[in-house]
């Protein structure tokens, strides 16, 4: 296990960092069962002054405390009551930007995913499809990514620059023109192969 250190996450360029962590691999360790998976679509939120971000104004409230809190540490919420979406808190600490993981490509434990998902075909090409198969859920926020549990990790799988697509989030609409920034990036898993 080579997990990203820290200082990776404690770094004040959120869009940066969302970039870096196409190709690490998200990994769980829960009740003895490793699932994981290339990262391969990412979101930067970069807090107060970001009106995508939960934490848009300052705002501070008892499901986004977290943001505010240490770098490096797994922010987890229910989107529409029903999907758990993983984020990982960035930046020093009392600033609150976030890099929401979207997509991976399955690595190891793919029975374990499909179980989870209860399906015979597995996807994860989304953030709720992607928590889902990892086993991750709301009760993970505050995890912290150094203990164990919850990794991301350097594998030196390298993604060439000319494969990565940048453009805006998805599902920011009410953000106004905060929804149209660049910080969405993404590339297609062919490329793995």
């Amino acid at each position: 296990m080579n997990s990203l250190p820290r200082s990776f996450y404690a770094r004040p360029d959120a869009v940066a960092i969302a970039r870096e962590l196409l190709g690490k691999v998200l990994a769980t360790r829960f009740d003895g069962t490793i699932t994981s998976g290339i990262i391969t679509e990412t979101e930067a939120y970069l807090g107060a002054l970001d009106r995508a971000s939960h934490a848009y104004g300052g705002k501070v409230t008892p499901r986004n405390k977290v943001m505010y809190g240490e770098p490096g540490v797994a922010y987890v919420y229910l989107c529409y009551g029903i999907h758990h979406l993983f984020n990982i808190v960035t930046n020093e600490p009392g600033t609150a930007h976030a890099i929401l993981v979207r997509a991976i490509h399955p690595l190891e434990g793919t029975d374990t995913m499909l179980r989870r998902r209860k399906t015979k075909l597995l996807t994860t090409d989304g953030p709720g499809t992607l928590t889902q198969a990892l086993g991750i859920r709301t009760l993970h926020t505050g995890t912290d990514l150094m203990d164990g549990l919850i990794t991301i990790e350097n594998r030196n799988i390298t993604i060439p620059g000319n494969a990565v697509i940048t453009g805006p989030r998805i599902g920011v609409d009410y953000a106004g023109e905060d929804a149209l920034l660049p910080y969405r990036f993404h590339f297609h898993p062919r490329i793995l192969q």
